[in-house]
């Protein structure tokens, strides 16, 4: 099963629909939050189902702030990570893993691509694709879930 992930996109999907198109169809679009909206407006525009889930600036979204996806045997917790503090995030999220049985967790609010894995669980940040933090250029995430597990990958619109 292949993934793209999206976060922080914040009314602009420019970025994101190019993307898709350099990226190629996915089974299935994550989006991690700022702007909840955009989430739904991608599946309206590519008729690709999409899970998402609002972030800090969604302020009057009612869309859940986590979702646990089951996805190809695996456990993918979803969120935007708003509702710890930057420092203690990490910990925050990895105790959430362990309490749900999450494999991986994917979220976003930074701006900043990451990949990272702590006591067996996958951090998942795909950055920004409208206003990244970490370089120039906006960022998005590809996610391969296969037998041999999961497999992350940045990219960077071109």
């Amino acid at each position: 099963m292949r993934l793209i992930v999206f976060s922080d996109s914040h009314g602009r999907l420019d970025y994101a629909l190019r993307a898709l198109k350099e990226a190629g169809k996915p089974d299935l679009i994550l989006h991690a939050g700022d702007n909840y909206r955009d989430g739904l407006r991608l599946a309206e525009i590519t008729g690709l189902p999409v899970k998402a889930v609002p972030g800090n600036c969604d302020h009057d979204e009612q869309g859940p702030l986590e979702l646990m996806l089951e996805l190809a045997g695996y456990r993918i917790l979803l969120t935007h990570g708003h509702k710890v503090p930057y420092e203690e995030m990490y910990e925050k999220l990895l105790a959430r893993a362990t309490e749900t049985g999450a494999n991986a967790v994917v979220f976003g609010h930074t701006h900043t691509a990451e990949i990272r894995k702590d006591a067996g669980v996958l951090f998942f940040n795909p950055g920004s694709i409208a206003k990244p933090r970490d370089q120039q250029r906006p960022s998005y995430g590809i996610l391969n879930l296969d037998k041999d597990g999961i497999k992350p990958l940045i990219c960077r619109v071109q």
